[in-house]
């Protein structure tokens, strides 16, 4: 966890969530960054607990904390999977610490596209409702067949996931009708289906139903993570971004 010599200072955001866990778990794959903080909320029962100690992993002596403020200084990444009840504060603390962001919070409100578009100003900004390298594909490709297929094919997005999940359509689901539909210019509609039941980590189809034929988009997802190596994995090509909002997409535009 403390990475080598001139490692990149990372503050996680969220830390004790199931996302923020899965990345503690991943950092010893990424040895050029270090963990700098671990941020929960002030009503986090772990709070003052080693950032590692649910992971089962060696301790960090890096303590669980709720003073955000304090946690970014020093820091050259913030990664939050906390709520999108909080990305209205976190967005802006790490604007005014000059500090890129990745946020991989789902459900954010219609309110977050100005708080977002303004720290983009002073920042890089990744946001990320699938941190998944393979779900960044998806919507690529789904961009392609919506523009070369046209407004004469109907688009239908599923989503099947584990019952726990609180947002339907997911938000992964919501990009890819999203991606969809700006590629048509802004035309035609797209439905989505939304399935929560048993342990599903993450399912995403798109179809795309014209006359006398269909084509089918899909992903999906069978550990974890994925999730937590895309997101370290898009972190490291966040730190050389210009200011501005970006998308997992992105990140192969350079290859």
């Amino acid at each position: 966890m403390s990475g080598v010599a001139g490692a990149i200072e990372v503050a996680i955001l969220g830390a004790t969530g199931r996302m923020g866990q899965s990345v503690l778990r991943l950092f010893p794959e990424f040895p050029q960054l270090r963990l700098h903080a671990a941020v929960v909320s002030s009503e986090s029962r772990s709070l003052g607990h080693d950032a590692c100690e649910l992971t089962g992993m060696t301790p960090t002596g890096i303590a669980l904390t709720a003073d955000l403020d304090r946690a970014l200084r020093g820091a050259a990444l913030a990664m939050d999977f906390s709520t999108a009840a909080a990305a209205p504060r976190h967005v802006p603390m790490c604007a005014e610490a000059g500090i890129p962001l990745l946020i991989g919070t789902t459900g954010l409100g219609p309110d977050m596209t100005a708080i977002l578009t303004q720290a983009s100003e002073r920042i890089a900004v990744l946001v990320a409702a699938n941190t998944s390298l393979g779900a960044a594909v998806l919507e690529t490709l789904v961009r392609c067949a919506a523009v070369a297929l046209g407004t004469g094919f109907d688009i239908h997005v599923q989503d099947p996931h584990h019952r726990n999940k609180k947002d339907a359509p997911s938000g992964t689901a919501l990009a890819l009708g999203r991606a969809a539909t700006e590629a048509r210019g802004g035309n035609g509609g797209v439905e989505y289906r939304s399935v929560r039941a048993g342990e599903v980590v993450g399912e995403h189809e798109v179809e795309f139903l014209g006359q006398g034929e269909r084509l089918r988009l899909d992903h999906a997802v069978a550990d974890r993570a994925v999730f937590a190596r895309g997101a370290l994995q898009a972190g490291l090509w966040l730190l050389g971004q210009n200011p501005g909002i970006y998308r997992m997409a992105d990140i192969f535009n350079e290859k």
